[in-house]
């Protein structure tokens, strides 16, 4: 009877019932519930591990939020295919191309001083000669003849820092192979500009607004503050807003900038601000700030009825080694580096994650609004592009006198030709294929 009742328990449970063994059943019953309780609240609560931020000079970081959008294999990982199962074009490594740039320094004159790495004296050239090659998928290179033809009557803007503008001089370049642009406006500071290929009445702009929203800003010429930046959080800078609908494609983008000390405002009254020591202000963090005015971007932008092409590019990473532009960082190095070799710096991950968190946000809601906004997607492929940067030949011929001079290095900007100009076959392949 006893070896009977060990092998069937449901003889077991009537034996226990017709015994009235009731606190047994009920601890049982109890331990069955607890446990079923258990697994259903462990696979519900997917929350991901947050690791401490290291401490970054001038830089300070607001906690993140609690329900984070973005996998963090999305901030360093950089996946090689989206989340529609297509391939992503800059997800790949740079293989060596034989053939020579579309352009050089003497070919286009659209190249600003700091970028003409060739007319400085940078001796290497091994940098001009890769391509990018994207996992999986096939890559054209940007068609200058056939990107013209289908911008007749169209208009460009490129929104943002000195980063967009590196980009517009690249795509000039390019462009004016086919044809040379004709400048036709720019402001005072020549900071904003507008160029048209008069044969396809086709117009560039490059629209100086680095913060994306309105800031009083009290620097110099050599990037030199006199005092913290005073951002408007809340309010949008007129300077791309009141031009927004005329443009038909758009390429918007921020991000370093915004860890610059600032003060921050919201409704004309001092919010707090980011690195300010000797002010009696609550430290937000650099991200609150890029966080707030994103989600403020692309709110406008979801609700802009927009009929065109809307790009956000993402932030580029720098190559700064052995310190930073002011403490004797250098980017020496001359071929690209391997997958993995460079990892993004606390800063660039922090700066990614909002942007990618936001976007993921407002992405959705703009296709349901008819809006096509589009993430442009450079930070992997110029992660492993140290070898591309000025260095110290941001300036003139500068060991013409002394090999051994001491002189600030650019390991942010673009050497022209040079990296930057492979961003345009990607944007091409996204106009084209849409």
């Amino acid at each position: 009877m006893v070896k009977k009742m060990l092998y069937n328990w449901k003889y077991w449970w009537r034996s226990l019932h017709n015994h009235n063994y009731f606190i047994i059943k009920l601890g049982v019953s109890i331990l069955l519930v607890g446990l079923a309780f258990m697994l259903l609240y462990t696979r519900s609560t997917g929350f991901s591990s947050v690791t401490d931020t290291p401490f970054l000079e001038n830089a300070q970081i607001s906690p993140p939020p609690v329900f984070p959008l973005i996998s963090q294999e999305n901030v360093d990982g950089f996946p090689s295919v989206d989340d529609a199962g297509k391939c992503n074009l800059s997800i790949g490594d740079w293989i060596p191309y034989q053939g020579e740039p579309i352009y050089t320094n003497e070919s286009c004159s659209f190249i600003e001083d700091h970028q003409n790495c060739m007319k400085n004296g940078r001796p290497d050239t091994g940098y001009l000669h890769w391509r990018w090659n994207p996992h999986g998928c096939k890559l054209a290179r940007f068609d200058p003849d056939r990107f013209l033809e289908s911008m007749r009557n169209k208009s460009w803007a490129l929104i943002g820092d000195s980063i967009s503008r590196n980009h517009v001089q690249s795509l000039l370049c390019i462009l004016s192979t086919i044809e040379k642009a004709v400048e036709v406006y720019h402001d005072e500071g020549y900071k904003s500009r507008r160029w048209i290929f008069p044969t396809y009445n086709f117009t560039i702009s490059v629209i100086w607004s680095p913060l994306l929203a309105k800031a009083a800003i009290f620097e110099d010429m050599n990037g030199v503050s006199k005092s913290e930046i005073e951002l408007q959080l809340d309010i949008l800078d007129t300077n791309w807003t009141k031009q927004y609908q005329s443009f038909d494609y758009m390429i918007i983008s921020s991000g370093k900038w915004f860890v610059k000390n600032a003060i921050y405002y919201e409704n004309n009254m001092v919010l707090g601000c980011h690195n300010c020591p000797k002010r009696n202000f609550t430290e937000l963090g650099f991200n609150f700030a890029y966080r707030k005015v994103l989600h403020n971007v692309f709110d406008y932008i979801i609700r802009s009825n927009h009929k065109g092409m809307i790009f956000y590019r993402t932030s580029t990473p720098d190559h700064f080694e052995n310190g930073e532009w002011f403490s004797g960082g250098a980017c020496r190095r001359t071929v690209p580096a391997e997958e993995g070799e460079f990892g993004l710096s606390e800063v660039n991950k922090v700066l990614r994650e909002v942007e990618l968190e936001e976007f993921e946000k407002a992405s959705a809601k703009a296709s349901q609004n008819g809006v096509n906004l589009k993430l442009f997607d450079v930070t992997p492929l110029s992660l492993l592009r140290p070898d591309g940067h000025p260095g110290p030949y941001r300036f003139f011929q500068p060991f013409a006198k002394d090999k051994n001079a001491k002189t600030i290095n650019d390991c942010l900007h673009w050497c022209l030709p040079g990296p930057i100009d492979s961003w345009n076959d990607l944007l091409m392949d996204m106009v084209v294929n849409g």
